[in-house]
């Protein structure tokens, strides 16, 4: 079976956070294929992949194990908590959207 071809417009951003960080950091992020093996790592971990082009165009202009910035603290927080809710069965709902005042203020 041939492989599907690579997107390269596709972006991806993979953050982690430990107790000893005050937010979360980018640890890896992508175009194209960079961006197709990193979706599938973070799959073949069991790892939640939330596809929200707004915040990961925002996402990707932060640099490699930097800490996000305060204007994305409540997106991400709203999405950690839904993820949350969601591994311990308490939501069907969908994710949440992206604040506006996050958006406006990053995009170049």
């Amino acid at each position: 079976m041939p492989k599907a071809p690579v997107n390269p417009q596709k972006n991806a951003v993979a953050l982690a956070y430990s107790q000893t960080d005050t937010a979360p950091r980018v640890v890896a992020r992508g175009r194209g294929l960079v961006a197709e093996q990193i979706i599938a790592r973070a799959r073949e971990h069991g790892i939640y992949v939330h596809e929200s082009a707004e915040l990961v165009s925002l996402l990707m202009q932060v640099d490699l194990d930097q800490h996000i910035p305060p204007q994305l603290y409540l997106a991400v927080a709203e999405l950690l908590a839904w993820l949350y809710r969601l591994e311990n069965g308490q939501t069907m709902s969908p994710p949440p959207r992206l604040p506006a005042a996050a958006e406006a203020t990053l995009k170049p």
